[in-house]
């Protein structure tokens, strides 16, 4: 039937949320719908049915419009690995590595396949609802571009601007949108939303009526802040810049939050839990001397994380609190971190070619071969669970003779012999109710073993439910006829 697509004033704005949120009532009004992101830039990713990886938010959406994740719902992902490099990732494989100096030229050769994913999802339903990535008015990317207003143009799809009231000045964020656009670019825009509002709607009635009249687009709806967003998995790092209330849960969980983390939604389930205190350790912070597990979540460049935890002495906070009795629970790179050495032969990673870990668990790392990528099944702490495999090297050594899962008749990870340290490949343990529950177990907490799948699905009705009362959702779906 056609396409619409969400783009915003800048970034972190709630595209993805937004575009999940439509895709569900989209769905519930009875259209088959599918999401799509040309270009996405994130370390938070997800294996797809076909066996390879995309954005943890098109995931989401995928699940919000009740179909499995394939890779070309996001056919372009950088995954940053240092700060002017990034790994590519082109119908969810690796394709090379791209640099500050090559990005531009390399994305823009990258249309013709971006615009290939699109025509298959097309022909495979009735909406597609794109999200954009930053926002158009970033002109000095406009050459080259395939996530914004590059890709609207070359797909011919209508364009809903998406402004965030609650960081202020949204007035001039899209009335100055306007302003800076190319005037073809602008043509694609044909409305706005304004995202996360505050208080009284009436209050902001003269407001929304002047970016009418300033920007010539018409209005879709004032959308305010929804809680239950705050259930979603989300992939953007900046969430973690932001400082968090503590919880009143008596037992309190770590995680350091090093430069590269990746995958970092592994810990969302823990949320559901009143009897955890989950606190994220940024720069600066020391590791709470009282915490009863310090979690290492996934990294896309282990090595230089590894480093960084040293740098800010978190090395020696672990170990001493591993002496104290805490536990540890490494997920993939962060089991990596766990071992006694990291290495990396052939400069996959950068430069620095080999790292002592935390020596926590009796592994070695070779980071070499190729990237595993695959859904698995299996049983850990005496609890089954399900979830998947996303990364470079193997780990070997005399602690992989106790191992902390199987996967069928294959061995993960590894434990030390006094139980304390764990270290898993699999991402997505926690979101398994029983195994969750078993950890919790041996920590000394009590878990309500609610069921976080199901915790997402009532997020995303609620989100739909919300967008049905404040955007005029049937207007979208005739701009969508259009695309």
């Amino acid at each position: 039937m056609g396409a619409i697509m969400l783009q915003g004033t800048g970034s972190d704005v709630g595209k993805s949320v937004l575009v999940a949120g439509l895709c569900r009532a989209l769905k519930r009004h009875g259209h088959d719908v599918r999401p799509f992101k040309p270009q996405n830039m994130s370390n938070n990713a997800a294996v797809t049915i076909d066996g390879g990886e995309i954005g943890r938010a098109q995931a989401l959406q995928a699940i919000a419009c009740g179909v499995p994740a394939h890779t070309d719902m996001n056919p372009v992902l950088l995954k940053p690995q240092a700060d002017r490099s990034s790994q590519l990732i082109v119908h969810g494989k690796v394709r090379g590595t791209l640099g500050s100096g090559n990005f531009r030229a390399a994305r823009g050769a990258l249309l013709d396949e971006v615009l290939e994913s699109y025509h298959r999802l097309r022909a495979q339903c009735d909406i597609v609802v794109v999200e954009g990535a930053g926002s158009p008015a970033e002109i000095n990317l406009r050459a080259g571009d395939i996530a914004n207003m590059g890709f609207a143009r070359a797909a011919n799809v209508p364009v809903v601007l998406v402004g965030d009231i609650d960081r202020g000045g949204v007035i001039a964020a899209v009335v100055g949108t306007r302003a800076v656009l190319d005037p073809a670019d602008a043509k694609m825009i044909r409305g706005f939303l304004i995202n996360k509002f505050r208080g009284d709607l009436t209050l902001f009635e003269d407001g929304y009526r002047q970016i009418e009249a300033l920007s010539g687009w018409r209005g879709f709806g004032v959308i305010p802040r929804l809680a239950d967003v705050a259930r979603l998995p989300s992939e953007d790092a900046v969430v973690l810049e932001r400082p968090v209330p503590c919880a009143d849960g008596p037992i309190i969980i770590a995680c350091p939050v090093l430069p590269r983390i990746s995958n970092f939604d592994d810990l969302d389930p823990l949320k559901l839990e009143p009897a955890v205190d989950l606190r994220m350790i940024g720069p600066g912070q020391a590791i709470p001397g009282d915490a009863a597990l310090v979690i290492l979540p996934g990294s896309k460049a282990t090595i230089a994380d590894m480093r960084a935890m040293v740098g800010q002495g978190w090395d020696i906070d672990i170990r001493a609190h591993h002496r104290r009795g805490g536990a540890v629970l490494g997920l993939c790179g962060g089991y990596q971190m766990l071992g006694r050495t990291i290495r990396d032969p052939a400069g996959i990673e950068g430069s620095v070619r080999s790292i002592n870990g935390l020596g926590l668990l009796e592994v070695d790392t070779m980071l070499a071969g190729d990237k595993t990528l695959e859904h698995v099944r299996g049983r850990a702490l005496g609890a089954d669970f399900q979830g998947y495999e996303m990364h470079m090297g193997r780990s070997d050594g005399p602690g992989c003779a106790r191992p902390f899962a199987m996967l069928g008749n294959r061995p993960d990870g590894a434990i030390s012999p006094d139980g304390r340290v764990m270290g898993s490949y699999v991402h997505g343990l926690l979101a398994s109710t029983s195994l969750r529950a078993a950890l919790l177990h041996r920590i000394g907490a009590t878990s309500i073993e609610a069921d976080y799948d199901q915790s997402v699905e009532d997020a995303l009705d609620a989100l739909a439910d919300h967008l049905e009362r404040h955007v005029d959702v049937d207007a979208l779906i005739t701009l969508a006829q259009e695309g």
